[in-house]
């Protein structure tokens, strides 16, 4: 069955749980779209352990600002991300890599905009000589030693990938003495696989991977008086017929503020949210921000058939 449908089957992305912390898989306009000069974030997803030889997901995305100053009205973002994924007995996966370039202008004291492009390459392959078949059981056991009598015809191959995005943001700040309390808004489009790669699984193959278009909005709302911020998030996924929506927000309690004039030191909390994967799984989060490192946990609970 497995060989069959790697004829006829249909690709697509996958999905992480964790939307906020995954920045370029998202769009590619978040690249150096930040309050600071340097971002790594590093992914990790094991999906369906019950099945066996469970989904592996690995992710790396590393991105910085250039030429970026407090009086110039515009720079650059850079950015690189990796990915790699795994499944069943044979390995089945892919493995990526994405140049991200972004540029970013202010558009006013409280706003900024920026529009990005990425260049990648996609390397998918398996090993279907691990599969075992029913023909090889010799009356005890399933003998890797008898001759199997199918016919593999998968392919590894190799394709380029193109996609693009836009992201606005809005931020004002009430002044305060010891901390000012923020107000942001980041709205983002993005659309993956631009020029459609073919996905070569076997000779004649011309399945094009379809395009992925993204939509989400962010937003931190810090309660004034309090160490209390509210920051809500929703994305909108398609691909194909596919579609995907989720929609929570993380309650942040702070721990200690950041130095206000010379920022030595940074902001630190505590992230406890709830996401809802529309038609599928609520997702608990929980997230240890210590400043400059941060660590985040999440599990899907199904809640569909």
């Amino acid at each position: 069955i497995t060989l069959f449908v790697s004829s006829f089957g249909f690709a697509q992305d996958v999905h992480f749980s964790q939307i906020q912390e995954c920045p370029l898989w998202l769009n590619p306009a978040n690249a150096g779209f930040m309050n600071g000069y340097f971002r790594a974030v590093a992914n990790y997803r094991n999906q369906w352990m019950a099945m066996g030889n469970a989904y592996q997901t690995m992710a790396l995305s590393v991105d910085a600002s250039a030429l970026k100053t407090n009086k110039g009205k515009a720079y650059l973002g850079l950015g690189l991300f990796v990915f790699n994924d795994r499944a069943g007995v044979a390995k089945m996966g892919s493995t990526q890599a994405q140049l991200h370039l972004n540029a970013i202008i202010k558009t006013g004291k409280k706003s900024r905009l920026g529009g990005a492009v990425y260049l990648g390459f996609n390397q998918n392959s398996a090993n279907y000589a691990a599969l075992t078949y029913g023909n090889q059981y010799d009356g005890k056991e399933l003998n890797k030693d008898l001759g199997s009598g199918e016919v593999v015809t998968y392919n590894s191959f190799l394709n380029s990938d193109v996609g693009a995005g836009l992201n606005y943001e809005f931020s004002s700040a009430n002044i305060d003495m010891l901390r000012d309390d923020i107000f942001s808004l980041k709205i983002g489009g993005a659309v993956h696989h631009l020029n459609q790669p073919v996905q070569k699984f076997s000779s004649g193959s011309t399945y094009k991977l379809p395009m992925r278009y993204v939509g989400n909005v962010q937003a931190r709302i810090d309660i004034k008086g309090t160490k209390v911020a509210i920051l809500p998030s929703v994305i909108y996924l398609r691909q194909a017929t596919a579609t995907e929506i989720t929609v929570g927000t993380h309650i942040r309690y702070r721990f200690k503020n950041p130095t206000k004039v010379t920022g030595v030191k940074s902001e630190t909390g505590l992230n406890i949210g709830v996401y809802y994967r529309v038609g599928d799984a609520i997702i608990p989060q929980i997230n240890v921000d210590m400043g400059k490192y941060a660590v985040g946990v999440a599990y899907d609970l199904n809640i569909s058939k």
